[in-house]
């Protein structure tokens, strides 16, 4: 017979365990009381040996089904272990699988939470709209601030989301540099030498990717911030473009790309990217690091809406927060991103290269508010029908990138 159950409550087991109990002992009060009323007032009829076997399993049944509950309660627990879902840019998949890491250890060792942490990873556009459409996820840590603010326009990311951590939700930021084969065999050195007309270059699609984004925004700044017209930059952007073979959709397929299919002569990624990249190749690759490029900035942020509903609101919150811990701040230095930590950065600044980095602010005079940015750029550069629509129309006939 199975003990009765009142079902569990994943979010009070506690109360769950202590309810079914005291049901079970008022059953055996009841019973007793049904014994001693019925039982022994027909005395004579059943023989004290059996009265005596009647109790024993009585008891062995409430405590039995009382330790039936303590155990599946637990058990149910278990099973019911905190699980959150970051959708993350593509070239980030190293990182979180440590920080993920740091993060459980530290959950159960401080808190004795059970956290199970999965990863999305793709093109930085293409995820968030893969939230807008409903993928369920707890945080997202994607490349560009448009993409983070996408999602809260959908009405999942509360109001003011870029204040709510600190360094304006930046746990890191990044450039972009150039990957070259071994030797630098074209004289790859600064970003005019990428027009070259021998020169063919390996890039994603700023349309899906935010490496894309980054690097395009990047290349147009390379000649404007260096006096050149705006006129000027938009026809680097169409040399540079009619050099790119193929655009893949998001930074790893690029890498492979160019490092597995050995298509192009340079590759524009993000720094940390670069590292691993020529770390596989074995020797095969090399970094070069322009003068100049841009300050890019993924930031992250707890998805409100989709966390509260699912009750994950806390430990997401405490994901997030976790990545400004001096641990995960040397984790972010480790897998060649630049900790906004102060004490980090003083730790590791001599990891990185020197090279001036523009924020994205200085391609729009006159705007410095984040959304004034980024709806000016995207109106410019990345809608439908604009600049980067516009020259792969004048290459490639009437199609369109994908």
């Amino acid at each position: 017979m199975a003990p009765f159950s009142l079902g569990h409550n994943r979010d009070d087991p506690e109360s769950n365990r202590i309810i079914i109990m005291l049901i079970n002992l008022v059953l055996y009060e009841w019973f007793l009381w049904f014994y001693d009323g019925i039982i022994f007032q027909q005395a004579g009829t059943i023989r004290p040996m059996f009265q005596r076997l009647l109790l024993i399993l009585v008891g062995l049944y409430v405590t039995g089904s009382t330790g039936w509950v303590l155990w599946s309660a637990r058990v149910r627990d278990q099973d019911n272990a905190v699980s959150l879902l970051n959708v993350a840019c593509d070239p980030t998949r190293e990182l979180w699988r440590d920080i993920n890491a740091r993060f459980t250890e530290h959950m159960q060792r401080e808190r004795g939470e059970t956290v199970a942490i999965r990863q999305s990873h793709g093109g930085s556009s293409s995820q968030a709209q893969a939230v807008v459409d409903g993928l369920d996820a707890d945080v997202a840590t994607l490349a560009l601030w448009g993409d983070t603010n996408a999602i809260h326009k959908a009405g999942l990311i509360e109001d003011g989301w870029e204040n709510h951590l600190p360094n304006r939700s930046l746990p890191f930021v990044s450039t972009i540099v150039f990957v070259v084969r071994k030797g630098n065999p074209k004289g790859i050195r600064d970003w005019p030498d990428l027009v070259r007309p021998e020169v063919k270059v390996i890039t994603p699609n700023p349309k899906t990717s935010g490496n894309g984004k980054w690097s395009l925004l990047a290349a147009f700044g390379s000649v404007l911030l260096r006096g050149g017209s705006e006129a000027e930059a938009e026809q680097y952007l169409e040399k540079l473009f009619a050099g790119v073979p193929v655009l893949d959709l998001s930074a790893r397929n690029a890498t492979i790309t160019f490092s597995q299919k050995k298509i192009g002569d340079v590759h524009l990624t993000w720094e940390n990217e670069a590292y691993l990249e020529v770390a596989e190749a074995n020797g095969g690759l090399e970094i070069v690091r322009p003068p100049l490029s841009i300050l890019a900035e993924p930031h992250v942020a707890v998805i409100t809406a989709n966390a509260r509903r699912k009750g994950t609101f806390a430990a997401a919150e405490a994901y997030m927060r976790f990545t400004y811990s001096p641990k995960a701040q040397d984790l972010i230095a480790k897998h060649h991103y630049r900790p906004t930590n102060p004490e980090a950065w003083e730790r590791h600044k001599d990891e990185f290269g020197a090279l001036e980095m523009f924020p994205v602010a200085r391609l729009t005079p006159g705007k410095t508010a984040p959304g004034d940015v980024w709806a000016e750029l995207n109106r410019r550069f990345f809608s439908e029908g604009a600049l980067f629509d516009a020259i792969f129309t004048r290459l490639h006939g009437g199609g369109k990138p994908r």
